[in-house]
Formats: C-alpha cells, structure tokens, sequence
C-alpha cells in the first residue's frame, strides 16, 4: 500500500485551493466592506454633529447624508476588492499582470487629457460629499436647473423637477449649489394698503395671524419665528407697503407660504381691511392660477380680500407644493 507521502498531487489542485481561498477572501471582505464603511462615516457624522458644520442639521438631513456617504463609499471599496482579486487570481493562473497594470496605467493618462472634463466630475462629486453641499432628498437649484435630489455619484447629479422630469447634471457643472431644504428659511410677503391710515390697524391683524398660526399644533414646531409685520417698506402718494417676515423651517416653506396667504385673505374678509396686491402682476401665479391671481383666490374676491404679493426673495420661480418634493417631516 501506497504511503501517503508519496502521493502526488496534480499540478492544478494547490492552484484551485489558492483561487478558492482568495475568491473565499474577497467574498468575506465584500461582505464587510458596507459595515466597516457605515462604521466609518458614522463616527465621523457624530463627531461634525458635535463639533462641525452638521451641528445645524436635522436628524432626517443626517440620515440622508448618511444613506449617501454609505452608498458610494461601499460601492467604492467594493470595486477595489474585486479588482484586486481577480490580478490575484490571473497571477495564480501564471499570467503576467505587470505589463497589463502599465498598459491600463498608460491608457489612464491618456483617457486622463482626452476626458478631463470626466475627471472634474469626480473631482467635484467628492468635493459635493465631503462639504456637504447637499443629498439625497434635498431640494436644490444648481445648473439652472431646480429639484429634488434622487441621486447622487462622485459623475452626476440626478434631480425630479415639480412637473415630474427628470434632469442629469454632471457635478462639472455644478459651480454654484443651492439647497432650498438645509435648516431655516425666511418668509417675506408684502401687502399693500391704499392709505397709510390702515398701517396701524393692519399690522395688529397681520401679527395677530402670525400668533395664531405659531399657535396652531401643525406649525408650533415648524416655524422658528412667526410672521409679523416687520416695517413700512414704501410709502407714496398711492398707499403704503408693509413686509411681513417670519422664519420657518426649510422643508415646509412652501407650505407656510401658502398657508400664511390663506390666513391673510380670511383676516382681510372678516376685518374689512382692503389689501391690495404691490403692482398688477405681482401677485405669484403659483399653481394654474396665472399671472396676477392667487391660487385657490376666485378673482372677484382678489379685488376685495387680502391678497398677498410673494417676495422673489423667498424663492424665485417656484411653486407651491415643492413641499412634496423635499419630503421634509418635523
């Protein structure tokens, strides 16, 4: 009988054992590649939450960073334990991997000066994560281009518009983010008074709104400071402007807006006060309603009811409803 140390093992079988074993290798690492990079960024998350520029954040807005950082960075290290993996397993197999690593190091550099525009979408996407500049579910204007985040890579930026479509921005073009979402946003409204006489009496209705709108359960939260007449923005011969101003949270700007409006309107009907709109056409045609009309307004009481001029500086060329799109929560 045979002794055992004498046995000899095909040529491939201690080949097979070493490609098991890495495939084994990588599966592990693959599997933990997503727990170490959450653990990772997690750490870091909570110590910015503390000390950094995450100290303003909501807990959905971290949540959301969170979702995106682990995403991409699983993706990431993913692709790199599957690269190195298979050169492993070719350098097993007795292929020389040296002069394929150059060759793909030399078609780098070239795809490197033929694509650099590719090469700053990266550059920018990392740029995007680690400042913070906005994530998934934030409502943003970049590119001239307005919308919900629903993705975000190191290449692009995907946003859904308030009618629906769906926009793809390379991160190169992103020169200048704004997120429509990210902690507190102002309300500013102007009403007009066709004489000066009604300042006082309609500056008491305007702050009593705003109490009682901060007092209502569905805003005590929300709004940061109530909405209350601020000052007598112009003053001539045709009547007096008044701007209200008030802080909201920032995911449900749209919806304050709106609901501040409703309030004015049926204030302005009970007390009589007849508020006019700055000019013609200033009144925001948000919705279907067109120009000069408020939504949900019949246009026969705009001419006698409060109707409320939106400021361009809450926010320029949007809707409401966009409160949908952030998909904000308290």
């Amino acid at each position: 009988m045979p002794e055992l140390s004498n046995l000899a093992l095909p040529g491939w079988v201690p080949v097979a054992a070493q490609i098991l074993l890495v495939l084994a290798v990588a599966w592990l690492a693959l599997r933990l590649a997503r727990g170490f990079v959450h653990g990772i960024f997690r750490a870091l998350i909570d110590r910015e939450a503390r000390e950094g520029t995450a100290r303003e954040l909501t807990a959905v807005e971290l949540r959301r960073r969170m979702e995106t950082l682990d995403g991409l960075g699983a993706n990431l290290l993913q692709f790199f334990i599957v690269v190195i993996a298979a050169l492993t397993i070719l350098g097993r197999l007795g292929l020389d991997v040296a002069p394929a690593v150059a060759g793909l190091g030399i078609v780098g550099i070239a795809v490197g000066f033929g694509a650099q525009s590719l090469v700053k979408d990266y550059f920018n996407g990392a740029l995007i994560l680690v400042e913070n500049q906005y994530t998934k579910g934030d409502v943003v204007r970049i590119a001239g281009v307005e919308g919900t985040v629903e993705d975000l890579t190191l290449r692009r930026t995907t946003l859904r518009d308030f009618d629906g479509n769906v926009h793809t921005v390379p991160n190169s073009a992103v020169v200048v983010a704004s997120n429509l979402t990210r902690g507190w946003a102002r309300i500013s409204e102007e009403i007009r008074l066709p004489s000066a006489d009604l300042a006082a009496r309609a500056s008491e209705v305007v702050d009593r709104v705003g109490l009682e709108m901060a007092a209502d359960p569905a805003w005590h939260r929300r709004l940061l400071d109530p909405p209350h007449v601020e000052r007598v923005d112009a003053l001539d011969p045709t009547g007096v402007t008044l701007r209200i101003g008030g802080r909201v949270q920032a995911t449900h700007r749209w919806t304050a807006v709106s609901d501040l409006r409703r309030r004015l309107v049926d204030a302005g009907r009970e007390n009589g006060l007849p508020l006019l709109p700055v000019a013609p056409d200033a009144v925001a045609s948000w919705g279907s309603a067109g120009p000069g009309r408020v939504a949900g307004v019949p246009g026969d009481m705009a001419a006698t009811a409060a109707v409320v001029a939106l400021d361009a500086t809450i926010l320029p060329g949007s809707a409401p409803g966009q409160d949908d799109l952030a998909q904000g929560s308290d």
